[in-house]
């Protein structure tokens, strides 16, 4: 995945400041998988939410203009991610999404959950075997309109 020269700007403050996204969100109030998206470029800020994470990063006011942009969605090159984590769950999607969404439609119709009225907490969850990665997400259910 190509990253921005000005996100690059962004991480390496974050970096400079030996701070974690997890840092960042109990500092902001704001959620450390967001604060990962809008400094990645993926997601937008208004302009309070942009000054509060550019003056805790120490960085200059003009870059809160870059965070308040709306931004292009996606842009996961080449089209198969090939990092192993993102690429991971691409899996997951390719061997459990056809399961996944057959539950849904079971559980609640015929319909999509919402990418945009939508949160993900990511969390560490202990276990003697090795630790685990537990991500949530959790999307409103929108769904198909009849006419």
């Amino acid at each position: 995945m190509a990253i921005s020269e000005i996100s690059t700007k962004f991480l390496a403050a974050k970096k400079a400041k030996g701070i974690s996204f997890a840092d960042l969100e109990a500092k902001l109030g704001y959620d450390e998988v967001w604060i990962a998206s809008v400094l990645y470029g993926q997601a937008s800020a208004s302009e309070e939410e942009a000054t509060k994470i550019v003056e805790a990063l120490g960085m200059e006011p003009e870059f809160v203009e870059y965070l308040t942009e709306y931004p292009m969605k996606g842009g996961l090159d080449p089209l198969v991610p090939t990092d192993p984590l993102i690429y991971r769950f691409y899996e997951i999607m390719q061997v459990y999404g056809v399961p996944i969404k057959a539950v849904i439609h079971e559980k609640f119709g015929d319909g999509i959950m919402s990418a945009i009225d939508f949160s993900i907490d990511v969390e560490r969850e202990e276990d003697p075997k090795g630790d685990r990665v537990k991500v949530i997400m959790c999307g409103k259910f929108l769904p198909y309109k009849k006419w």
